[in-house]
């Protein structure tokens, strides 16, 4: 989904909103350089731990070719990084691989500060879609995407990364959710202008635990069962044409342009 004459009047919309978004939560957004590249490691090192640090020379590499390596800055001081990197599987997109927000910031905008200037930098580019994954199970990070930025889920991807050796994955699989941020279209537009209040109709409600994270932390085999309940659940309604949108604690899985009637079922329920 790309446009090279994406109009000049959308680009600098978005760059205002960017900058809008920036100064909300009191950060600047720069593009990583080579002198940047240190304290780029530093944020993910703290947000997803050491063995997820990217190495030198790649980040190096990404931000030569312009592919949309920025951090936010308060003061002297990152406290988050975002970078991903062309695609072109069913359609040229950016794929935004990682975002890192240290802890004490998450929660506070910078995410959206981020993800506003990836989005400014593509439409500035005529690429009109961004990419990303995330857990389905981390309700947090459903609402950011579905609502907040008002992303659509596209794919189902079980086991995404194979066994996984950060801070917070470690020990549990990596099923994603793979999301389509079609940056000019009025949903995202609605969503970050907060016209957006999130989806309000009918169709098939699967809940899933209000902190997955702790639950996972706490009590491992719990975590495992719901996971492996939410993938069957999952890998059945996409196969079914659905897909998920995010309402109050749980989603919503709907056929485009169809308003199905409504049936709950409850992911780990007791654990959330």
């Amino acid at each position: 989904m790309t446009d090279t004459a994406v109009q000049p009047e959308v680009v600098r919309t978005a760059w205002a909103h960017a900058r809008r978004a920036a100064e909300h939560c009191r950060v600047d957004i720069r593009v990583i350089g080579a002198d940047a590249v240190a304290a780029a490691q530093a944020v993910v090192r703290d947000a997803w731990g050491p063995r997820q640090v990217p190495q030198q020379n790649l980040l190096r590499a990404l931000s030569h070719a312009g592919n949309a390596v920025v951090a936010a800055v308060r003061g002297t001081r990152p406290v988050g990084v975002a970078f991903g990197f062309l695609g072109w599987a069913g359609g040229l997109h950016l794929h935004s691989h990682m975002t890192a927000v240290v802890r004490g910031e998450q929660s506070r905008g910078v995410g959206v500060a981020l993800k506003s200037w990836q989005r400014a930098l593509c439409l500035d580019n005529g690429v009109t879609e961004m990419r990303w994954t995330y857990d389905p199970l981390i309700a947090r990070n459903a609402h950011f995407n579905l609502v907040k930025l008002g992303a659509r889920v596209r794919e189902f991807l079980p086991d995404f990364y194979g066994a996984m050796d950060d801070t917070v994955n470690t020990g549990d699989h990596s099923d994603r959710f793979e999301v389509s941020w079609e940056l000019d279209s009025e949903r995202v537009r609605a969503a970050l202008e907060r016209r957006g209040t999130g989806f309000t109709g009918i169709g098939e409600a699967v809940h899933i635990p209000e902190d997955f994270d702790a639950l996972r932390r706490s009590d491992a085999a719990a975590g495992r069962a719901v996971r492996l309940a939410a993938r069957a659940r999952f890998t059945s309604l996409f196969a079914d044409g659905l897909r998920p949108e995010w309402s109050g604690g749980g989603y919503v899985f709907v056929p485009a342009g169809s308003g199905a009637g409504r049936r709950d079922s409850t992911v780990g329920a007791t654990h959330g």
